[in-house]
């Protein structure tokens, strides 16, 4: 295929300037100084134009030529046009008939556009793009991780992820019959010059000035693809057709090739462009020369971030004919060990991964073993679908440092159970029961003690208050310490819970803890008034009788051997010492060890009844706590399960891996 060279380029554009002097005034007066690329009257009528115009220029490849070359003895009747448009994109085409002929500016009568229009309409929709079950899986998982994750990570996190399923969604939507392309490469690699070269037609213009290509030009193989390329937001005058040529059309049918502006151009608009269009096309041929091919920028800001995108990468070695010998060679195995080092994957040996090809652009070398392999890479029809699944992965290795772990997350029940100790401990629970456990010895002691026992006790309970409840916590210092046993117990369990898990997560967790802690010890203190020791006296045994009588009889002893020697002393009674006497020492005896064995009898219960009250008391310290602290953690918890699962399905990891 012949080359087109930058001075051919300007030769055929002087050669066209002189035939512009040839014409007369009237015409040189309509048209304008440099008139712009022609647009289809499809393309015109999709971009809404009213004026129905279209300027026509032909007589070389690079220049444009109208949907209908008008006859020079007619030139406002479009039923004399010799040419033919099939789509709605701006073509350059070659008429080799009258390829040295110049053409004049005419007008198109607006009907003409507003046929061409509905013909356009009426044209058959490519199918939309279909993806597979494990890419639609992947991307329902992100779309769901995102969701979940709205109210824990803030929009920047979220904003890479959000950007990937609103292109998949796009893409979804387009062609999938079309595969898009963008030619890619820094100043002076030739990028151009390629694209012209697999065009077969010069349609990028090319040249020593720097930067050449000022805005993307786009160049599709067959019909169909104008949404596409209003996707790209490339304007209908940038659009164009490549050289008719049955076999180069069925070679590269479905091909969309866009060429970029320079990536490391010196105007920042064409590098904004370059990023743009480089996040929404299906593949990218990197173009690189002998002088540039390890430049810092190309890897550093493309080539390694888009490491994950092999697949769907070309990176061509252009302008090998600058090369002596085997040369050419040396530097495409370097450009090899780059890409290496750069984490890509190379297509060799039939192993998925980028291709790296050397060519030259100018001399053709080479362009033939790349149309093939393009060929045969749009053919296969799953650019697309791969392109989405590599921005999943990038996406997901961005949101890695906020869902993954290498620490088990969780509470255990040992930090549970540490939990509500700490808070039976700070509404003293062991107290309490301790406290109930007394109040049951003294009630039998009540009950079972001798009247003489009772009877001093009555007399120190009339001068204390009694201390078989619960003791009062209303002093400064005790309730200061409380609070701080609570806010201790709650700050460890925070830590516990939190502990292994993504900053996000743990600081969400430690908020809710926080939450559940205002109002905490109030709320214990109420629940361990309720929860303690029941009003009334502490239940008795059925014993108690037996002993409540047994200690009456002695203390009747006691008053009957008491009262028989008060006879005998005033003479009312004959003298016997021995009946009374032994009447008092039996009751004197018989009482104490009555309270006695009551007293041993009553420690299981009393023992019983003290530990049901610490129990009670713990239940309620543990259930406010589980209530106010430990649940909110748990939901907490149970959500970052719940998103991990999501990430380890977009990463493909399967359901439940971590």
């Amino acid at each position: 295929m012949t080359a087109v060279t930058d001075q051919d380029h300007t030769d055929e554009m002087d050669h066209a300037d002189h035939a512009d002097n040839g014409r007369d005034a009237d015409a040189k007066d309509e048209r304008p100084e440099n008139p712009p690329p022609v647009e289809d009257a499809q393309e015109i009528g999709d971009q809404g134009d009213t004026d129905g115009h279209a300027r026509v220029q032909a007589g070389s490849p690079g220049r444009t030529e109208s949907k209908a070359a008008v006859h020079p003895t007619n030139p406002t009747d479009p039923e004399e046009s010799t040419g033919s448009w099939d789509d709605g994109l701006i073509a350059r085409r070659v008429n080799e008939a009258t390829a040295a002929q110049q053409a004049a500016a005419v007008e198109i009568r607006a009907s003409r556009t507003q046929a061409a229009h509905n013909a356009h309409h009426t044209a058959p929709v490519p199918a939309p793009l279909a993806y597979d079950g494990p890419l639609r899986s992947r991307l329902d998982a992100l779309r769901e991780l995102v969701g979940l994750s709205r109210t824990r990570l803030d929009s920047g996190t979220l904003a890479e992820a959000g950007r990937v399923l609103d292109e998949a969604a796009a893409r979804r939507r387009l062609s999938g019959q079309h595969t898009v392309v963008a030619i890619a490469g820094a100043t002076g690699s030739g990028k151009s010059q390629l694209f012209n070269a697999l065009a077969g037609v010069a349609i990028s213009e090319t040249g020593v000035r720097r930067p050449t290509t000022a805005a993307p030009i786009a160049c599709s193989w067959s019909d169909g693809a104008a949404t596409l390329i209003d996707r790209l937001g490339i304007p209908g005058r940038l659009r164009r057709r490549p050289l008719q040529s049955a076999e180069m059309e069925a070679q590269l049918r479905g091909l969309v090739l866009v060429d970029l502006p320079d990536h490391d151009s010196a105007a920042v608009a064409h590098r904004e462009q370059v990023d743009r269009v480089l996040a929404l096309v299906d593949a990218v041929i990197w173009v690189v020369d002998p002088e540039k091919y390890a430049d810092a920028i190309l890897h550093e800001r493309y080539l390694r971030p888009m490491a994950g995108h092999a697949e769907v990468m070309f990176v061509v070695l252009n302008q090998i004919d600058r090369l002596p010998g085997e040369a050419a060679d040396q530097v495409l195995d370097d450009l090899r060990r780059l890409l290496d080092e750069d984490g890509i994957a190379l297509g060799e040996y039939g192993e998925p991964g980028a291709t790296v090809l050397s060519l030259s652009a100018l001399t053709g070398d080479g362009i033939p073993e790349l149309r093939e392999v393009l060929g045969q890479f749009v053919a296969d029809r799953g650019a697309a679908a791969r392109r989405i699944s590599a921005d999943v992965d990038a996406a997901a290795w961005r949101l890695r440092p906020v869902y993954a772990t290498g620490r088990r997350t969780g509470l255990s029940e040992e930090a549970r159970d540490e939990f509500a100790a700490r808070l039976a401990d700070s509404v003293g629970a062991t107290a309490a029961g301790e406290a109930a456990e007394r109040a049951w010895l003294r009630n039998a002691n009540r009950a079972c003690g001798t009247p003489w026992l009772r009877l001093w006790r009555w007399y120190n309970d009339r001068r204390e208050p009694t201390t078989g409840r619960m003791p009062v916590r209303a002093q400064a210092d005790e309730e200061a310490t409380a609070r701080q046993r609570v806010e201790q117990a709650v700050r460890t369990v925070a830590d516990r819970a939190s502990g292994g898990l993504p900053a996000p997560w743990a600081q969400a967790v430690r908020e809710a803890a926080v939450r559940g802690a205002q109002g905490l010890p109030e709320a214990l203190d109420e629940l361990a008034a309720r929860a303690g020791l029941p009003v009334g006296r502490p239940p008795r045994p059925g014993w108690w009788p037996a002993a409540v009588l047994a200690q009456a009889s002695m203390t009747i002893l006691q008053i009957v051997g008491g009262l028989w020697l008060l006879g005998q002393i005033i003479g009312f009674m004959a003298p016997n010492l021995g009946v009374p006497v032994l009447l008092m020492v039996a009751g004197i005896i018989g009482g104490p060890l009555v309270e006695w064995s009551c007293r041993l009898a009553a420690r299981g219960p009393a023992r019983r009844y003290g530990l049901d009250a610490e129990r009670r008391l713990r239940e309620a310290a543990a259930g406010c706590g589980r209530a106010r602290v430990l649940d909110p953690l748990a939901a907490e918890l149970l959500r970052y399960r719940e998103v991990r699962e999501q990430y380890a399905r977009v990463t493909g990891a399967g359901i439940g891996a971590g």
